[in-house]
């Protein structure tokens, strides 16, 4: 397959998971108010932390699609999840721009770290202050994240 054919199929697939991103930002735009409105009951605090879960696993599984294709590798030593960010954070020269400016990683490192204890969070609950904040900080950075991701997917289309 030629270069340009390789690309196009990449950019589908980029585009295909952007689209998973953005419905999972409307479902937590929907719970928001839920939020500012009252005390969120345990059952709105767990859904949005669920939504919030699957959220940083959407833009995972988009880094994951960046480094195969443009990197050919994703076997990264000791913490999988950070390195995987960071490496989004990075311009590769002749290869790749980066995929993430410094303020969209400091959200995406937030909703990683946020993942970790959602996943293991077994006997205990969600702290509604706490899934509140990081509800509101993921929206207000919303429009910086998409805006990465559509000038990463502009520079790559550029590649045509």
């Amino acid at each position: 397959m030629a270069v340009q054919d390789r690309i196009a199929v990449f950019l589908a697939e980029f585009d295909l998971q952007v689209s998973e991103i953005s419905r999972i930002y409307e479902i937590l735009e929907k719970k928001a108010p839920l939020f500012e409105q009252r005390s969120a009951a345990s059952e709105e605090v767990e859904s949005a932390g669920y939504w919030m879960h699957n959220l940083y696993n959407a833009f995972e599984d988009l880094f994951k699609l960046v480094a195969a294709f443009w990197e050919n590798d994703l076997a990264i030593q000791g913490d999988f999840h950070i390195h995987l960010l960071r490496r989004m954070l990075v311009r590769l020269e002749g290869v790749r721009p980066a995929l993430v400016c410094e303020e969209s990683y400091r959200c995406l490192n937030e909703l990683r770290g946020f993942r970790h204890v959602f996943r293991h969070a077994y006997t205990y609950g969600l702290d509604a202050e706490r899934i509140s904040l990081l509800l509101r900080r993921a929206l207000e950075k919303k429009a910086v994240l998409l805006g990465d991701i559509q000038a990463f997917r502009s520079a790559i289309a550029e590649m045509l």
